[in-house]
């Protein structure tokens, strides 16, 4: 292993030995140019560290030739026909070696994805100082006086988005170049073909890991939130005002484009809630027009779970603050009230939010009267961790909405009705005759096994205080914090048996105590 290890070592210090020497001869004399190959072919190789300084060498190498402008600049004609056709010595040379050049890109891509991250680290980077050192002396000839290296940029995303390795790693050392106004606004471009180009192949069917990839990527760009922030360019050009990059409504287009298109295709199940978590904070704020997120929220609606719940709150904010008509968002919202809600993971998040969308005074009170009594149907079977949620939550409603009082203030009382008018398999709100119902679930846990769920439940004995009952503890009650209080209580009154015990089975008279007696 030793020897291995250093004969390892031997032959990485001979290829850099062998490449500086390289280097060295191409950049001193044309002459040499052909060597530029022996570089290039070592970039293939099965070493790491020969591979490394393979790297190292194409980005001083190639570094030179652009600053130097030794490469050929426009539409670069074909290898072999340049070499027959009247170009003179210099044409023919610059075309070659930008042939070379284009060939050190293309490997350079590739390495991207090479297993070693160093490795990965090294070609990206010298990818990256390619496209400043391209932005300034430009391969290509631009009538619109504005130049940035697209397809060179291009070759970079499409090494950070592979279809089958996860490459979060490498994203994640890329952010410091998204914080260059004009990178990101072409990374977003790219992105945005790149996703199209990959998923229109897959016939709609998701590509879990190119899919993180690419989430990874969009999900790390920070917008800008006005236009005197965009400043930092990667080029500088004479007429900064009239190019787009400098526009914010064009960043923002280009924003929107990209994550339509990111959304447009079926996406894994982890990913639904990853981009509904950021989307009210990160996504919406920044494009031109929020409203055509709504595609992407129906269709997580139907994904089902906290994804549902998460959608709808999307919704709410595009009805909240875009103005967006949507009349269904209250009975999707309804349909998600089932007994699961005591018992999935997401509880607090569900009731925090359930909170948030029936805290308008605004609402129908049939509407209300229907979240209500589903709510306190569904109490009959929670535990009492759910209950002490509940039933705090169902007072409050009472309060913001005094119509609905008439559930618990029913003149005829609940006793005298023959059967509960409620209709609880009923998916329209406006049709489950809540308001024709009453609140006797609640009068029925104040007999509960509980004592806290009990004494929660006598609240509706009593007028209700105007101020609501603060749900933010409640939330994150558990049934383990309930256990462990009630084995700390201290008990002051005990109860005791007020009549004498008196055989096996206590009670004076009973049939047991006749025929049994303790010995």
């Amino acid at each position: 292993m030793a020897g291995r290890g250093s004969g390892g070592k031997g032959a990485a210090a001979a290829a850099e030995a062998a490449l500086g020497a390289c280097l060295e001869a191409v950049l001193g004399s044309r002459s040499s140019a052909n060597r530029v190959f022996e570089i290039l072919e070592l970039l293939q190789d099965e070493q790491k560290e020969i591979v490394l300084c393979a790297i190292r060498t194409c980005s001083r190498l190639f570094g030179s030739l652009l600053e130097r402008g030794e490469l050929f600049v426009g539409n670069l004609p074909l290898e072999e026909p340049s070499l027959q056709e009247s170009y003179s010595a210099e044409d023919k040379y610059k075309i070659w070696m930008r042939h070379r050049y284009n060939s050190c890109v293309h490997c350079l891509g590739e390495l991207m994805g090479h297993e070693s991250f160093q490795v990965q680290e090294s070609a990206l980077c010298t990818l990256m100082k390619f496209v400043e050192l391209e932005a300034k002396h430009p391969l290509v000839k631009n009538e619109w006086r504005f130049n940035f290296p697209r397809e060179l940029l291009k070759v970079v995303v499409d090494g950070l988005i592979p279809v089958e390795a996860n490459s979060s790693l490498l994203i994640s050392r890329f952010q410091e170049y998204l914080e260059r106004d004009d990178v990101r606004f072409f990374v977003m471009k790219s992105v945005t073909e790149n996703v199209g180009g990959v998923m229109q192949k897959t016939k709609k069917v998701p590509l879990p890991v190119y899919q993180k990839n690419a989430f990874a990527l969009i999900s790390s760009i920070s917008m800008p939130s006005e236009e005197s922030e965009i400043q930092n360019f990667l080029v500088r050009n004479t007429n900064q005002e009239e190019w787009k990059v400098s526009k914010l409504k064009e960043h923002r287009r280009a924003f929107e484009r990209m994550w339509l298109v990111f959304l447009k295709y079926k996406l894994p199940g982890s990913l639904y809630k990853k981009v509904l978590v950021i989307l009210h904070d990160s996504i919406l704020p920044h494009m031109n027009e929020p409203t055509l997120m709504i595609d992407f929220l129906t269709v997580a609606y139907d994904v089902g779970g906290a994804i549902s719940l998460l959608a709808l709150n999307g919704l709410f904010v595009l009805i909240l603050q875009h103005n967006l008509e949507y009349p269904d968002f209250y009975k999707k919202l309804y349909s998600l009230l089932d007994p699961s809600i005591f018992h999935v993971k997401y509880r607090a998040r569900f009731f925090r939010l359930l909170d948030l969308f029936l805290s308008s005074s605004h609402l129908p009170a049939y509407l209300v009267a229907a979240f209500t009594k589903r709510l306190a149907r569904l109490a009959l079977t929670a535990p009492p961790d759910g209950l002490l949620i509940v039933i705090p939550f169902i007072c409050n409603l009472l309060r913001r909405h005094p119509a609905c009082k008439v559930l618990i203030h029913r003149p005829e009382g609940p006793a005298e009705m023959s059967e509960d008018p409620y209709l609880m398999s009923e998916e329209e709100p406006s049709e489950s005759r809540a308001m024709e119902s009453s609140l006797w679930e609640i009068q029925t846990l104040q007999s509960h096994y509980h004592p806290e769920v009990s004494k929660a439940a006598t609240t509706i004995n009593t007028s209700l205080s105007e101020m609501e009952d603060d749900l933010s503890e409640l939330l994150e009650l558990t049934a383990y914090e309930i256990f462990d209080r009630d084995v700390k209580k201290e008990a002051t009154d005990i109860p005791l048996e007020f009549q004498q015990a008196r055989g096996l089975f206590g009670k004076k008279d009973d049939i047991f105590a006749e025929y049994f007696t303790l010995g």
